[in-house]
């Protein structure tokens, strides 16, 4: 029989038939499928025969004469000439009782989920090639098309079922598209010889585990009140006996949440039989602290911990064939990531992104800094989402923070929900015991003068040592580090440090452990980090005096937990301000509302900073917010894929991935680096950056990163040195 190919013969790697990837993705997408059904409480059975039929068939116009000419040319990259899904979907449509979901994730497999409400307008064409021309060059064909699969492939028949989905159609969509496009596109890169050779992962073994934890947890000691506590804590969470699938854990800073949530998590995967542990972390957060901790209390003997705990810093996401092994992938026991890496999962509409969510049912999600991690605007939907996954898909939530906001009872007429109780995993008296130690930590102080870069500059130097000054963007973080180290001069190069996510993961660790090795020496204080938010939760830094840029009140209480972590210093102060106009310094519009509601409602009237204002604050935030998560909510509803792809944005702008180390660069041009690599030396971006500074793409969705890079400044070496140049001059 004549030989059909489905991949053509590339870089020194053979053909591959079109009978071998079939069989390949069928097997692998069946199995995601299957895996994901043990924990469905509806739709399991469905999810799986779909999944089979659309798998079946996913690639059958390859076989139209005009592809595997292309097909059977060697190392070519040209587009095949009629679009090998219509052929797929158009066998699909070809009588009763054909799964209209199948013909979707066909449709969708390579152009990700579209918008169901247009597709339904087109009525008989739904699903179909937008033109005519396509459609009718695969109608013509479509019979021979059919003969010649049956006979690559007589077992490999879809079989047609007639079902409705009983649960969340959203939810089930996504996942079904993640089942086939994982399967897909992994059978390709391992084809190429870009899929990694071992990629096995161990269990979660949360019995082993726990007593691991336990074990570490207890060789930590200390006989102080606030060690006390903290052991108060991590036994509480431990032994919670809870069956409700979300649930909430309200705790301050410096209790010890890491180790104590993961126990209740490790306790709860034993009794619930989970797969894996998400732990989620404020999207501008340093992941690196939690994932250390957890590889030395939780990885056991023999064992790599970077396959235990795998740190995710960015979503990483790459549709072209050539590169889609670099795509970070949720396959870990234990996985430690971002809310912007997270909860755009959840929302995408993309294949390369959706191809890891069918890992999720099953698993456990701690969500730290629950009502922080997203944007207000943000919550409703993603609340939807972690019912429907808790209801339908067996996960289990933990939503957390040293102040938490009930934001699930906030009230607006545009967020229609049903009354849920999520209860508390720690009892009461323990909570009031936890909170009062917290109360005298620090005092929160406003100044109502704006401020330029020398105003503050002087301010900062001028506090009780060491000092922590927070701003709310990468680009003045940057500007107020070179003016700081501007004025201490050449001679003082260690009196000021800078962190945000301009550097590298790699060299924010070195940073860390730089400010954590200092402020252990308690006599080395005339010194200042300058930081972003992503110090904010998640870091266990201690400062004598903190300065934070005017944003949420929510964002401030938890800046202040970086100051007078242990509750020793009476003198500790906080600080909030407001910067003049600059043309250096960058606005976040993201934060203006919530600012305006801090500063107007609260400092403007003398009302003292609490945790007890939490709620009125986001409360204040829902109302003026309320139009923005109606149309997002709506939008869910109606099957609008790729609007809430593209709004629901933890980062209002579109970010890409650039490299800045010369090493890597090399590795990406010749195919020879994972996915690691890229989450620990890559850099997020905004994508106008691409064009601003003509970056040179290095592979589908990473760039070089041609301008400065240092590890003081990172990007923003080159950023600010363009700016300046063109621009303006420093103070100093």
């Amino acid at each position: 029989m004549k030989e059909y190919l489905a991949h053509s013969a590339r870089d020194g790697h053979p053909s591959q038939s079109y009978q071998n990837h079939i069989e390949n993705v069928r097997t692998a997408a069946v199995q995601n499928a299957s895996v994901a059904a043990r924990y469905a409480k509806r739709d399991g059975e469905l999810l799986v025969h779909t999944v089979d039929t659309a798998a079946c068939i996913h690639d059958l116009g390859k076989l139209h004469d005009e592809n595997q000419k292309t097909l059977k040319k060697a190392d070519t990259h040209t587009p095949l000439p009629v679009n090998h899904v219509d052929a797929g979907v158009a066998y699909l449509k070809r009588g009763e009782g054909w799964s209209a979901y199948a013909q979707m994730a066909v449709y969708s497999h390579h152009q990700g989920l579209q918008d169901r409400t247009k597709e339904k307008k087109r009525k008989v064409n739904c699903f179909r090639d937008k033109t005519a021309e396509v459609r009718n060059i695969v109608n013509e064909r479509i019979k021979d098309l059919t003969e010649i699969h049956q006979q690559i492939l007589p077992d490999v028949t879809p079989h047609p079922q007639e079902g409705r989905i009983d649960g969340n159609s959203g939810v089930f969509f996504r996942m079904m598209l993640s089942c086939l496009a994982d399967a897909d596109h992994s059978d390709t890169a391992r084809h190429y010889g870009k899929y990694p050779e071992d990629m096995d992962e161990p269990a979660l073994w949360a019995e082993e585990r726990l007593q691991r934890l336990d074990k570490y947890v207890g060789g930590l000691g200390g006989e102080s009140e606030r060690n006390q506590l903290r052991a108060a804590m991590y036994q509480s969470c431990r032994d919670s006996d809870i069956s409700a699938n979300i649930v909430a854990c309200d705790s301050p800073v410096g209790t010890g949440k890491t180790t104590a949530v993961m126990a209740h998590l490790l306790t709860q995967a034993i009794r619930r039989g989970a797969r894996r542990i998400f732990v989620v972390l404020p999207f501008t957060n340093i992941i690196r602290q939690s994932v250390e901790t957890y590889r030395k209390a939780l990885v056991l003997p023999g064992e790599n911990p970077e396959k235990v705990v795998a740190e995710l810093h960015y979503r990483a996401d790459f549709e072209n064939e050539d590169v889609r092994a670099l795509t970070a992938q949720w396959r870990a026991p234990i996985i430690v990531t971002t809310a912007v890496a997270f909860f755009e999962t959840l929302a995408s509409n993309r294949p390369a992104t959706l191809r890891r969510l069918h890992e999720l049912p099953g698993s456990l999600i701690f969500v730290d800094e629950a009502h922080a991690a997203l944007p207000v605007k943000l919550l409703p939907l993603a609340w939807h989402w972690m019912q429907v996954l808790a209801d339908e898909w067996s996960c289990y939530w933990v939503l957390a923070s040293g102040s938490l906001v009930e934001f699930w009872n906030l009230q607006s007429k545009d967020w229609k929900k049903e009354v849920r109780d999520v209860p508390q995993i720690l009892p009461i008296n323990l909570r009031e015991r936890l909170t009062g130690f917290e109360e005298a930590r620090i005092q929160f102080c406003y100044e109502p003068t704006t401020l330029s870069r020398k105003d503050l500059v002087e301010r900062v130097v001028s506090a009780l040592g060491p000092r922590l000054l927070i701003m709310n963007t990468v680009q003045s973080a940057a500007v107020m580090a070179m003016d700081l180290k501007g004025y201490y001069g050449e001679n003082e190069p260690t009196k000021v440090l800078h962190l945000s996510t301009a550097l590298s993961a790699e060299d924010r660790e070195k940073v860390v452990a730089k400010v954590k090795k200092r402020l252990a020496d308690v006599q080395d204080t005339d010194w200042v980090l300058v930081a972003t938010s992503c110090v904010e939760a998640g870091v266990d830094f201690s400062f004598k005096t903190g300065f934070r840029e005017m944003a949420s009140l929510l964002s401030l209480l938890q800046a202040a937990g970086r100051v007078n972590r242990g509750g020793s210093d009476s003198e500790a102060k906080i600080w909030s301000f407001i910067m003049q106009d600059d043309s250096l310094l960058k606005r976040n519009p993201g934060v203006k509302i919530a600012a305006q509601i801090l500063e107007n409602e609260y400092f403007k009237k003398g009302i003292a900073i609490t945790p007890d204002l939490s709620t009125d604050s986001m409360q204040k935030e829902v109302n003026r917010v309320a139009g923005d998560f109606k149309r997002l909510l709506n939008a869910e509803a109606d099957g609008q894929f790729p609007t809430v792809n593209d709004e629901f944005r933890v980062i209002d702008e579109n970010t890409v991935l650039v490299i800045a180390d010369e090493g890597l660069k090399a590795q990406v041009c010749h195919g020879g680096c994972d996915w690691r690599a890229i989450q620990r030396k890559a850099i997020s971006v905004r994508k106008y950056y691409v064009d601003k500074y003509e970056l040179k793409i290095l592979a589908d969705g990473l760039y070089e990163w041609n301008l400065g890079y240092d590890d003081f400044l990172g990007i923003m070496k080159g950023v600010l040195g363009s700016l300046i140049m063109a621009t303006e001059t420093l103070m100093y």
